[in-house]
């Protein structure tokens, strides 16, 4: 944090900031982790360490963003960010107040504590003795550079920072300030002995190296409590281009590391099998449970945990988003029990959402789902394009946006989407549910081979998938196959019985009613189908 002194701590009513991060006191005494991503831990070190002042938008945006361009809503971001965090419970006003037409002043009484004169029974041993790491938290080391190039050590410094700001956009993830972790640049370190230190469960190396014209980068996620790798991936890129590369290396990092962090989390909450959970617990093994493949009895499950975090904390966004996720995935799977009911509630809890000024890109990629389960295909692209806007990484929302585009009856539109989608997860438990819709894309554009390509890898990965065995029956089809067609078609019919015939299938999607959409259906699925012998109703 630059503005931060590397010796110098200060302490305003119950908190505590230091280079390390921003730590609240309880009614013990014992200094407990709070959750704050690292962009707004370095806007809180400039305001708290000129308190009093009042700082223009451009010193701070000058001291928080060294050197870098960026606007002035992402300062607005973070000033909200901060005011949630610090002002809960607080009757005072805010600390970060607003001067009209200057910038912002800390109002807080701020004393500030040497390095000298700090105690022996500091926050690292407080926090490694009497407070548990945040379930969700995790340090970004910086990464090393193997080879002797330069350019490659301001590429992997660049990684870092930017998963690190990633990172701390995970609802309730307890991200370390990358200044903090820079600390650690160039030295041996032990990740059990690092998690002790910053108060964190995860840890996260990688390594850059030169191999002719390639870059290859490792990167492995560690229990900081028990040592052991959780999770390990390698990435190459072309070192002519770099800038380029880092953009879509630290998009895929980004996503992958939020869903194995989920599941890590959840697994880990199934295991100590927590006698009274907390909302954060329950809500946490909902999100790890809908990530996982989408089968009924898991998504039943998440549903239930989101459903018992609402009931010990009616007020928790993330449970709101999670259930509102649920409930439309089940309705556009075929699952929903009450379709209008089931919308009426989605509708409502989103609606709580957005009343309490939550910009999440997952709130708003619920509400595109929901909206074209309502045939409002316009407003879900809108919505769709918010989530992504939100946050480019979130492969999900970056394939909702695609399918949008596919049901309106633009799929040219809607194959770049899913193609970055599937390159930002590819060991996304379910890529083959964005394999499907890529599939669909080229079906419907008359690319024979590449859906029959993508429906075979679907089929294979996911056999309960029986709406694949249609459209692969229909490409089959047309492409002249007429025995294995036929042989898709008796699966399809197997799975899913009562779709006997094109009348009954349409009637069992009614939100799909955009008739750009059906027409390149009917002039491509539709006769597939029929010369597969599948019956128009």
């Amino acid at each position: 944090m630059g503005a931060l002194s590397q010796g110098d701590s200060f302490i305003f009513e119950q908190f505590y900031l230091e280079r390390r991060g921003l730590f609240r006191r309880d009614e013990h005494g014992v200094l407990a982790p709070v959750a704050i991503g690292g962009r707004a831990l370095d806007l809180l070190g400039v305001l708290v360490e000129r308190h009093g002042e009042v700082l223009s938008k451009a010193e701070i945006m000058a001291a928080v963003w060294p050197n870098t361009v960026v606007e002035e809503s992402n300062l607005t971001l973070q000033i909200s960010a901060l005011r949630r965090v610090l002002d809960r419970g607080r009757s005072d006003g805010s600390f970060v107040q607003t001067v009209s037409r200057r910038g912002y002043s800390f109002a807080g009484r701020v004393t500030r504590v040497a390095a000298e004169a700090r105690s022996g029974a500091g926050t690292t041993q407080q926090l490694g003795s009497s407070a548990r790491p945040p379930r969700l938290s995790i340090v970004v080391l910086p990464f090393t550079n193997l080879s002797s190039d330069p350019e490659q050590d301001y590429f992997a410094d660049g990684i870092t920072e930017d998963l690190t700001t990633d990172l701390s956009r995970i609802a309730g993830c307890f991200v370390i300030a990358r200044c903090t972790a820079f600390t650690y640049k160039g030295k041996p370190v032990d990740a059990k002995q690092v998690g002790r230190e910053l108060g964190v469960r995860y840890v996260l190396e990688g390594s850059v190296r030169q191999s002719g014209h390639r870059v290859r980068m490792n990167v492995q996620l560690i229990d900081a409590e028990t040592g052991g790798h959780l999770w390990a991936e390698r990435f190459d890129a072309d070192r002519r281009n770099l800038a380029e590369a880092s953009d879509e290396i630290t998009g895929r990092l980004a996503w992958t590391l939020n869903l194995e962090l989920v599941e890590a989390v959840g697994r880990r909450i199934e295991q100590e099998r927590a006698v009274d959970p907390d909302t954060h617990d329950l809500a946490m093994r909902g999100w790890a449970l809908f990530y996982r493949p989408p089968l009924a009895a898991t998504l039943q499950d998440a549903q239930q945990s989101f459903e018992q975090a609402l009931d010990l904390d009616p007020q928790s966004v993330g449970a709101r988003i999670g259930l509102a996720m649920v409930l439309v995935t089940m309705m556009l799977e075929g699952w929903s029990i009450s379709l209008l009911e089931e919308q009426a509630r989605a509708e409502g809890l989103l609606a709580e959402v957005f009343a309490h000024g939550q910009n999440d890109s997952m709130a708003y990629h619920a509400m595109a789902m929901l909206r074209r389960s309502q045939n409002r295909l316009t407003e879900a692209r809108i919505a769709a394009e918010r989530a992504v806007a939100l946050d480019h990484n979130n492969s999900a929302a970056v394939y909702e946006l695609g399918v949008t585009h596919m049901y309106l009856g633009q799929p040219e539109m809607g194959i770049p989407h899913m193609e970055k989608a599937i390159r930002l997860s590819p060991r996304d438990p379910r890529v083959s549910a964005m394999q499907y819709g890529l599939g669909r894309c080229h079906m419907l554009l008359g690319h024979l081979d590449q859906a029959i390509e993508l429906f075979n890898r679907v089929s294979a990965a996911s056999p309960w998938y029986w709406d694949v065995h249609m459209w692969l029956a229909a490409a089959l089809g047309l492409k002249g196959d007429l025995d294995t067609a036929k042989a898709e078609l008796t699966e399809a019919r197997r799975l899913k019985p009562e779709i006997d015939s094109l009348a009954r299938w349409r009637a069992y999607q009614p939100w799909i009613g955009v008739q750009q959409y059906w027409a390149l259906r009917e002039n491509t699925l539709n006769i597939g189908l029929r010369r597969a012998g599948f019956p128009a109703g």
